[in-house]
């Protein structure tokens, strides 16, 4: 009986033993539970937000989806507390076992599971912590979570087979969610502290590790006693396993918390609207003309120009990864490096914030006082005024939203005139109110807009972008997307191609009105002075004093629309919309400022422009460089013509309509320019040069209808030139930067402006941006 009986013990220990193996070769093959490929075990954080830098090494934000805002870092990174504090609190013996700590595992088993000691200590290693967070769901049951155990035992096995302890530390540290949208070590270091990792100190670094057991009941920003409590536990941990002295440990238990708390958001860090154009632009698929509503079609043409021509324009949906996936800039973890200075980009935003926010709003919400349909102009009727809202409020998600949910009219119109409690946005804060909806579309449409744009001629490369002056409430971007009417600063382009056909600076036409004859209909181009009338004036002076009567004369009798339409297509203006018209020279056409700046880039660079150079490179997270961009660049006019140009630009600073820019801000620098004002005072523009940059600004109301009345503040002149030199003002007084006062024009030594070449051609060549358009035309 007694053999039988141990036979029988023997037998049920092999079945026990061999069960148990048996349970785990299954678990490890996937037949038992969720057994992650290996594929997965080999790289299993496989979201990291992608990094933006500027081109001065500042990481200008984040790219993430909304609450993985997770950046990877690297082993070397980590301060040596970090991983400490994480060893002595979490894993004692961390470096000693292969995934699972028997010792802990029995301890855990005997003092919480029979002894019922809840202050025992658990059984979990960092390696099954890490296969927890990885690959288990969250358990809804006591049995769910017993189940889960083994496979993550066997899934921890399988990790420290595969990586270093140093790689399993980071990992871990890397994935785990530390609250307020702090997901991995890096973000939560600058969430907490507004450090990086590597410079954690001892209480901070205790700090991070104390939330590892409970984030959300350790939360140093709603419980800090609780937080200090559970810090000074990690820090006796740290004391036991002797990672500090007891002087140490002393001096610590005494730090208070010290939080510089602050939550990552996307439109926190520098250019919010560069940025944002960058991921869109990035992410773009290639246009089909089905997406795009039937009125949009400009926007077709366009992002259908760019997908063909810029390799950055849906950049991650024109490569593919290992997998043959596309590259995705929210998870992917990569490193895109930009041309943009945070130094340059923030005189930008200054400049604009400065001159708009705290000069041309006030006296814009001044005049408004005095209007009955403010912030509409005054020539307008009641009935315009009603139309136009109308049109805001269909365009408005209230009104989408009340539309779907099957709200009539009626009732819609009486919620958008009913007052109801609303924040509203100011320069100051927001601030509580009640108003109408009705009343908050025209509060919102009284803040005047403007959209920056400054780039290197001779490379392309974007320096300052400014978009708007608050993303969060105005997020239209008026560098790139949004399109104005650019006025005179068209008139550059014509001047140019009078160059081309062998004109002059020099050279003298007729100072009169005329009226033409266009379409079997009179037209008479208007002009702001009648000065030197009925005189002959050189095309410099024409230039200067920004002369529509000269313009049209080039048009009409030396010239023709189709040319200039021609060669505008060359600059990089692709408007499908713009038509050849006599009045072309006048500036109607709507452009956006990029485009603006990119074409004034040929008369600095001998008649070669620029596209805009976005990005100079983009690294993957493991450190490849996945590609490297270059210039872009087409020749649109001869490098004299460039010349002539050059210097009668400079004419309109140095004596015509750019002036304020010696005689007010007091700049001595070689700088060209050009103001440009529309019908109504509706587009105040300024395009400036400079030896090494180019630079233009548009200024204006969110709709054409909304501007100043007078053209004291409503000109180019005062509206957008400001900008400009409070901008460039700000550049030559940073010594750090490679812009000087003293910077010259690449000018030929014998260049004389009244040399003639009369055999010369009107250029008539688009090149390739110009065949690829008609393509898409076709």
């Amino acid at each position: 009986m007694r053999k039988w009986f141990i036979g029988f013990l023997w037998t049920l220990l092999a079945i026990i033993v061999l069960g148990t193996a048996g349970c785990f070769w299954a678990i490890s093959e996937g037949k038992i539970g969720y057994m992650p490929p290996i594929e997965d075990l080999q790289n299993p954080i496989n979201r990291y937000a992608t990094q933006v830098y500027s081109a001065d090494g500042e990481l200008m934000g984040t790219w993430s989806i909304s609450r993985e805002n997770r950046v990877m870092v690297q082993y070397s990174e980590l301060s040596p507390w970090l991983i400490k504090a994480l060893v002595a609190t979490e894993d004692a013996r961390f470096y000693e076992h292969s995934g699972i700590d028997f010792y802990a595992l029995g301890r855990a088993i005997v003092k919480r599971g029979i002894m019922g000691q809840k202050n025992a200590g658990g059984g979990s290693t960092i390696t099954q912590q890490l296969a927890k967070q990885l690959f288990s769901d969250v358990a809804h049951s006591t049995m769910e979570r017993a189940l889960q155990k083994p496979i993550e035992w066997v899934i921890a096995v399988k990790l420290e087979r595969n990586y270093t302890k140093d790689e399993i530390i980071t990992m871990y540290l890397n994935y785990f969610d530390f609250l307020h949208n702090a997901v991995g070590i890096k973000t939560a270091a600058n969430t907490y502290f507004s450090k990086e990792p590597s410079e954690l100190t001892i209480t901070e670094a205790a700090t991070l590790i104390g939330l590892c057991k409970n984030p959300s009941y350790f939360n140093p920003v709603r419980y800090e006693e609780r937080a200090l409590d559970r810090r000074n536990v990690v820090l006796n941990q740290m004391l036991k396993a002797e990672y500090i002295t007891p002087e140490q440990y002393d001096s610590c238990c005494q730090v208070p918390m010290n939080l510089k708390f602050h939550v990552a958001d996307h439109n926190d860090g520098i250019a919010t609207y560069f940025r944002g154009f960058l991921s869109r632009y990035m992410m773009a698929k290639r246009p089909n003309r089905s997406d795009y509503p039937e009125w949009n079609y400009v926007k077709y043409v366009i992002d259908s120009l760019n997908w063909e021509t810029d390799p950055l324009c849906g950049w991650c949906n024109k490569h593919t990864k290992r997998d043959g996936s596309n590259y995705n800039i929210y998870t992917d973890g990569l490193k895109v490096y930009t041309t943009v200075d945070s130094r340059m980009q923030r005189y930008a935003e200054e400049a604009c914030y400065e001159h708009v926010v705290k000069g041309l709003q006030p006296e814009f919400n001044k005049a408004n006082k005095s209007k009955p349909n403010a912030p509409y102009s005054r020539n307008l009727s009641k009935e315009e005024i009603k139309k136009i809202l109308q049109r805001n409020v269909r365009q408005s998600e209230r009104y989408r939203v009340m539309k779907n949910e099957g709200y009539s009219d009626e009732e819609i119109n009486k919620s958008f005139n009913t007052r109801i409690p609303m924040t509203i946005f100011t320069y100051h804060g927001e601030v509580d109110t009640i108003m109408t909806p009705m009343d908050s579309i025209r509060y919102y449409k009284s803040f005047l807009r403007t959209g920056f744009f400054s780039m290197e001629p001779q490379t392309g490369a974007v320096k300052a972008y400014v978009g708007g002056l608050d993303y969060q409430h105005f997020a239209y971007d008026m560098a790139t997307e949004g399109r104005r009417q650019v006025g005179s600063t068209i008139k550059p382009f014509l001047y140019s191609l009078a160059m081309e056909n062998g004109m002059t600076p020099c050279d003298e036409v007729p100072n009169v009105q005329e009226t033409y004859m266009v379409a079997g209909q009179p037209w008479t181009p208007r002009n702001g002075s009648r000065a030197r009338y009925g005189e002959m004036v050189s095309l410099k002076w024409g230039l200067q004093q920004s002369n529509n009567w000269i313009s049209a004369y080039l048009m009409m009798h030396r010239l023709t629309p189709e040319g200039f339409v021609t060669l505008l297509r060359n600059y990089g203006i692709m408007n499908p919309e713009i038509h050849p018209s006599p009045a072309l020279c006048l500036g109607p056409c709507e452009i956006t400022v990029s485009e603006m700046v990119s074409a004034y880039t040929a008369f600095v660079n001998h008649g070669i422009r620029s596209a805009p150079m976005y990005v100079t490179r983009i690294v993957d997270n493991e450190g490849n460089v996945l590609e490297e961009f270059k210039p872009r660049m087409n020749e649109v006019i001869s490098g004299e013509s460039a010349d002539k140009m050059l210097y009668m630009l400079r004419a309109v600073v140095d004596g015509g309509t750019g002036g304020r820019l010696r005689f007010r801000y007091n700049l001595t620098a070689p700088i060209g320019g050009k103001t440009g004002t529309t019908n109504s005072n509706s587009d105040g523009w300024f395009m400036g040069v400079t030896p090494n940059l180019v630079s233009g600004c548009w200024v204006g109301g969110d709709d054409r209808d909304i501007h100043f009345d007078s053209m004291l503040y409503g000109q180019g002149a005062s509206m957008a030139l400001p900008i400009f030199a409070l901008y460039m003002k700000k550049i030559y007084a940073d010594s750090h930067l490679p812009y000087t006062q003293e910077d010259q024009f690449d000018m030929p030594a014998d260049f004389d402006p009244c040399n003639r070449e009369d055999d010369m051609e009107l250029v008539d060549d688009a090149g390739a941006d110009e065949q690829i358009i008609n393509q898409i035309f076709e």
